[in-house]
């Protein structure tokens, strides 16, 4: 027995920005957004959305999807990186928007490697038997952590939440791999407003900032390797897999990947051009658009890939 996706879900904010809305405000152009990244558009949330509230609507659709009871849910995981407080958890407030009154709640940061280390977990819960479903969400409102002058960083990023159901099953999971080394963590950085000894003032917030071409060399490198260690794992070939579910940051990083595991580019999916990189939402969003669509048949075998601060990253090798 192993842990199986019982269902899917995502949700996206209603405002969508062009790389032309962008281009009004700050010094860049579609071209140059798009040759350089892949992004054309991306949803920003609006002031009465939030990481909890758009966690909420995909964790509704998942559990709907999934055919899951409300009340059969034991636990709720959020990976984020870009909730708008410190507390109370945005899995806790999911949870009040949801009304699950009896699953046990907390959030997990990995940045944009939070989703996968949120599934490992919700992997280990249910494998040692204490809970049977959890739901497990990937959100983020990464417009509310950049710097809006910084054209180098802020139109990669945009809004959402995906999520989904996990129960013990015959088939799910075959194997994962997860990293970090903070030793590196300086190339992706974000800072929060943090109150030092009483008295003494608030320290300002400081924006998102990122080494572009660090953090490019790292996934590039690191991503193949993790995959091929996965595939080592669980006795399988590259050549099996029949589609690679990579986190959304940059087009030129996912074609990289795939040249370097010498695997065609049609097994690897692309929605970054519509929703720009969203950090740990990225991957579930992704694959409950894949899932929908009917691009997931059962049996097939599916690799999840992402990387992001800390440095983290990871792998998990599904059988759908």
């Amino acid at each position: 027995m192993t842990t199986r996706i019982l269902g899917t879900g995502s949700a996206l904010p209603k405002t969508t920005w062009t790389n032309d809305d962008l281009s009004a405000f700050i010094d860049t152009s579609d071209e140059w957004i798009r040759t350089r990244t892949g992004i054309i558009r991306r949803q920003i949330a609006a002031r009465e959305e939030s990481a909890a509230s758009l966690g909420a609507e995909a964790g509704r659709k998942a559990i709907e999807n999934s055919g899951t009871a409300l009340e059969e849910i034991e636990m709720i995981l959020a990976a984020t990186c870009s909730d708008e407080g410190y507390f109370p958890s945005a899995a806790c407030r999911i949870q009040a928007e949801l009304g699950v009154r009896g699953a046990v709640c907390m959030d997990i940061n990995a940045a944009c490697s939070g989703f996968l280390f949120a599934l490992h977990t919700a992997h280990a819960y249910v494998q040692s038997g204490i809970y049977q479903k959890i739901l497990v969400i990937g959100t983020e409102t990464m417009s509310r952590v950049i710097d809006w002058k910084d054209r180098s960083t802020c139109v990669l990023f945009g809004d959402g939440a995906g999520a989904c159901v996990v129960g013990k099953d015959e088939k799910g999971i075959l194997g994962f791999s997860q990293y970090s080394d903070g030793s590196r963590g300086s190339v992706l950085t974000g800072t929060a407003a943090t109150l030092a000894t009483p008295g003494d003032g608030a320290h300002p917030a400081g924006a998102l900032f990122m080494d572009g071409q660090a953090v490019f060399r790292f996934a590039v490198k690191t991503v193949p390797e993790c995959i091929q260690d996965t595939l080592e794992k669980t006795g399988k070939n590259i050549h099996e897999i029949d589609l690679f579910v990579l986190h959304q940051a940059n087009s030129r990083i996912i074609h990289s990947v795939a040249k370097r595991l010498g695997a065609p580019e049609e097994k690897f999916p692309i929605n970054l051009n519509e929703h720009g990189n969203t950090s740990a939402a990225s991957i579930p969003i992704l694959l409950d658009e894949l899932n929908r669509e009917g691009r997931l048949e059962r049996g097939s075998l599916i690799m999840l890939a992402g990387f992001g601060a800390g440095l983290t990253w990871g792998t998990a090798l599904l059988e759908w």
